[in-house]
């Protein structure tokens, strides 16, 4: 049965954007659990690969309640998220009160049309957003575009692990355990089957790192993470 909340055409951004909308109170709480907390760590270490340094101009797409804008605000950079859902800046805003960080500010914009000129950055991330992107290569583009030359391009997300018989093990998690999640804590099921249904349509990390190369970005690695259960993919512009 197809997924309420995927589409591989024309309405992609509009059922993504009701996902988050629905899942926004509760998505801090599932990646926790979901994770087993790992997150976190998986995202601090996406920041360290980063290296922000004070004074630095950081954008973090498909920004969410935004962990790594505001982790990247803290090692100093001006950092500016963006993410086309408003419930969940909503959130991010609220983190980013709370925290009285003075130098991120949360935008409401699209990642394949980035509101920003081109050579803006010196650091461009995104965490979980280019696996929900109508296209996930005009995401990259975008990326590209809107990094400063030397700028650092960092991409964090599901991936898709070599060893077969792991790949299945973490397929059937996803599959069996976090829908139940999804149901328990936020009344849906089918928006947190989503992940393995987006994942199924989406290349993953060595795809990544090909066409980063196609773009000609440099020092292209993949951080593989939990035997590639999760991945980081990382490159610079010439």
């Amino acid at each position: 049965m197809a997924n309420t909340f995927y589409d591989p055409g024309s309405k992609r951004a509009a059922r993504v954007s009701d996902l988050f909308a629905g899942i926004a109170p509760r998505y801090d709480l599932i990646n926790d659990l979901q994770s087993f907390g790992l997150h976190r760590l998986w995202k601090r270490q996406l920041v360290r690969l980063a290296k922000p340094k004070a004074g630095e101009h950081a954008l973090d797409l498909c920004c969410g309640t935004g962990d790594i804008a505001l982790a990247l605000a803290r090692r100093g950079a001006e950092v500016a998220g963006l993410d086309f859902s408003g419930p969940m800046l909503d959130i991010a805003r609220l983190k980013n009160s709370k925290f009285k960080i003075q130098n991120s500010k949360f935008l409401q914009g699209d990642a394949q049309q980035i509101p920003f000129p081109d050579h803006s950055f010196e650091i461009v991330t995104v965490g979980y957003g280019l696996r929900n992107l109508a296209s996930w290569e005009t995401g990259l583009r975008e990326m590209r575009r809107v990094a400063k030359p030397g700028g650092r391009l960092l991409v964090l997300d599901f991936g898709k692990p070599d060893n077969a018989v792991w790949r299945a093990l973490y397929f059937g998690y996803l599959r069996l355990f976090v829908p139940i999640l999804g149901r328990i804590f936020c009344g849906n099921s089918a928006a947190y089957a989503y992940i393995l249904e987006s994942l199924k349509h989406y290349p993953a990390q060595r795809a990544v790192a090909e066409k980063m190369r196609e773009l000609g970005l440099k020092n292209v690695q993949v951080i593989n993470l939990l035997g590639g259960v999760m991945s980081i993919n990382y490159a610079e512009k010439a």
